[in-house]
């Protein structure tokens, strides 16, 4: 009974495992295979990915051991494998790229099986070769009924009922977290007998009712409810994503690096003022920080979302991007070249070019592009706020029409 529940609840079959039910068959699958590919689990904390992982290496009958990332450093990991033929690895992606590296020629060998666990996206945390070498399995969070059928039988495991309504509130505040659950659950037993019901239970609990995992999918999940809110205007749905945010524990100066970028790519040259905005509010953070600091934040947020809208200068980038990656960076006109010595301005550096400012209005026609490229229009403006204002003399000096763009 010293054992911490949700220890003593880690199922030994995969018959009593719970959830996870899209896999089923292809576990029942690994099962039964004659040797087990390496495998990545990957899911949100308190899903079953270790569970998973200690089931495979102990059905497959071969040696294995259980490690962490975070407390196994090369040394330590190479003693730990000798005579091993399974490593189950708890969090890879707290491994460096090096580290990651390690694993390459052993699992490429098959010397080596690598059952490991990570909360983070694979895509930006796993390098590319040793994901290339995984099968990837990915978890979910754990259903509510999966949840309330999980608190009632660890209570029974410690010797108590729980009514309904509890389960039901203790089910709620593990957000899918079976190993939250099991601890919420050992933590009520631990209550005396008459503040077990409902009310009492609901105001004992820890702070765990408003969370989210910083580091896995739901982290990248509300910061794009965040920017899809202010890019469609929506400032209610803006603000309660950015409170989704900063209650759950999120870094502000994550949040503030999204709001720059927003500030660039969504609202851009329609108020170019709100970039201005962002990064002052960045700077707010920091010298204000938390918990004040959610103030700057909702202002920005608030104009962001509130602001004219236009991508353009974002998707003439991209525009152009698709251009010299299609056909390359073209040479660069004779021209624009600077004549640093003499020999360059034999080669004709610098020769023909025009300075705009010894000219009325500051510009003089002249190509700037590439001959290959002349003509060829990247940027597209929108009469959108102050674009329109800003686009206006550039329409003008290039006898650009509105119905041209």
């Amino acid at each position: 009974m010293n054992c911490p529940l949700p220890e003593r609840m880690r199922p030994d079959d995969l018959a009593h495992f719970l959830g996870q039910s899209h896999l089923s068959s292809r576990l029942h699958s690994l099962m039964q295979a004659h040797r087990l590919p390496s495998l990545l689990f990957f899911g949100p904390p308190g899903c079953g990915k270790s569970t998973l992982a200690l089931l495979l290496a102990k059905h497959s009958g071969r040696p294995y051991v259980r490690l962490s990332a975070p407390e196994a450093g090369l040394q330590h990991l190479r003693r730990s494998l000798a005579g091993m033929e399974i490593l189950i690895l708890d969090e890879l992606h707290r491994f460096s790229k090096a580290q990651q590296d390690f694993f390459l020629p052993l699992v490429e060998s098959g010397e080596l099986i690598l059952l490991a666990t990570t909360t983070e996206n694979p895509s930006f945390s796993v390098t590319r070769q040793l994901l290339s070498r995984l099968h990837v399995l990915r978890l979910r969070p754990l259903g509510h009924e999966e949840l309330t059928d999980l608190a009632q039988r660890g209570a029974q495991n410690m010797g108590l009922e729980l009514t309904a309504a509890v389960a039901e509130l203790l089910a709620n505040a593990a957000h899918g977290d079976a190993r939250t659950l099991l601890n919420l659950v050992e933590y009520v037993t631990a209550l005396p007998d008459d503040s077990r019901d409902y009310e009492h239970v609901k105001a004992a609990l820890p702070e765990v009712l408003i969370r989210h995992d910083k580091d896995g999918d739901k982290h990248y999940e509300l910061a794009s409810a965040l920017i899809k809110s202010i890019r469609g205007s929506d400032v209610d749905a803006a603000l309660y994503w950015l409170a989704c945010l900063l209650e759950g524990g999120e870094d502000p100066r994550f949040v503030c690096r999204r709001l720059i970028l927003s500030a660039s790519e969504d609202v851009g040259l329609a108020d170019p003022s709100a970039l201005r905005l962002a990064v002052a509010c960045q700077q707010a953070v920091e010298f204000v920080g938390m918990p004040e600091g959610f103030i700057p934040l909702a202002e920005t947020v608030t104009y962001l979302a509130m602001a004219r809208k236009s991508n353009s200068a974002y998707g003439g980038y991209l525009n152009a991007q698709r251009e010299v990656k299609l056909n390359g960076a073209l040479p660069v006109p004779l021209h624009l070249r600077n004549p640093s010595t003499q020999l360059q301005k034999e080669w004709g550096y610098g020769k023909e070019y025009k300075y705009p400012h010894n000219y009325p209005d500051a510009w003089i026609a002249q190509d700037y592009l590439p001959p290959e490229l002349v003509g060829r229009r990247f940027y597209q403006p929108r009469e959108q706020g102050e674009e329109a204002r800003l686009s206006q003399w550039w329409r003008k000096i290039h006898n650009i029409k509105k119905s041209d763009v």
